[in-house]
């Protein structure tokens, strides 16, 4: 009879830690047996102490990258705690589309994007509130580490529950379509967000340009304070000049020397400095 002491969940940390750079708890070690059991039917095993005995014997970096992916948080909702949104609403995209009348062009980044919502609920955001931008290049960029949910939020599909999570019934009839119990977005919001795979503590990020927003929320809780640094450091030199970067609310840059925070309508967020550009 297998027991969980008879399973090497450090070995299974470790490997979610190689992959991902976060950091689990020993008191969490209880979610692999329920998040990696898909895994374990899929490749015709019972138990995790088969799964961490097969990878002991057989490198299989694919296989471990999956058991990472299916370890990452992936909680997301529309309109996810809604201050930043009001924030970007009332004075955070006047004031950079007043900066952009010439280039008519704003991008956006949703890192760690999860489903998609995020990145959807920016695209309502503008269309719903800044209508006059309709000609501009809006461009809203969401990347996650986790390619399942990745091609989810491609299909801007999702279930009545996730609907009703945040989203206003206006917005649901306005911008998506129904599909028995699913609805989807509409082409208008697919055409503004674009979806890709990418691991935040894996350079190079696969961007050049730079963006004019960047939401990294709720993504650091569990990262090494050293791998905090250098993702925003990294996060630093795709942001444009006047940019604007949006944390979690329980998330603070690792080097504040780069970051000039800035608190507004009971929100914090952040400019980089000018002596770092």
């Amino acid at each position: 009879m297998t027991t969980a002491a008879s399973v090497d969940y450090a070995y299974l940390r470790q490997i979610v830690l190689n992959f991902s750079q976060n950091i689990l708890d020993s008191s969490r070690d209880y979610l692999f047996d329920a998040r990696l059991s898909p895994l374990l039917r899929m490749h015709g095993m019972t138990h995790l102490h088969e799964l961490v005995h097969y990878l002991r014997r057989s490198k299989d970096p694919l296989l471990e990258c999956a058991i990472a992916e299916a370890m990452t948080i992936n909680e997301t909702s529309f309109f996810r705690d809604r201050r930043p949104f009001e924030l970007l609403r009332t004075e955070l995209l006047p004031g950079l589309i007043e900066a952009r009348r010439i280039s008519r062009s704003l991008r956006f980044w949703s890192a760690a994007c999860s489903t998609g919502q995020e990145a959807y609920s920016l695209a309502m955001l503008i269309r719903e509130h800044f209508p006059h931008l309709d000609g501009w290049n809006i461009r809203i960029e969401g990347t996650d580490i986790a390619s399942e949910v990745v091609e989810r939020a491609r299909q801007g599909r999702y279930h009545r529950i996730e609907m009703n999570r945040g989203l206003p019934a206006r917005f649901i009839v306005r911008y998506f379509d129904r599909r028995d119990e699913d609805w989807i977005a509409k082409p208008e919001l697919h055409r503004m967000c674009h979806f890709r795979h990418a691991n935040l503590c894996v350079p190079p990020l696969p961007f050049h340009e730079r963006f004019d927003v960047i939401l990294l929320r709720n993504v650091m809780l569990y990262f090494a304070h050293e791998t905090r640094r250098a993702l925003l450091a990294r996060i630093h030199s795709l942001l444009a000049p006047d940019g604007i970067l949006l944390l979690g609310s329980t998330e603070q840059p690792a080097d504040l020397a780069l970051w000039v925070p800035v608190l507004a309508c009971g929100t914090c967020y952040f400019r980089p400095c000018p002596a770092w550009q």
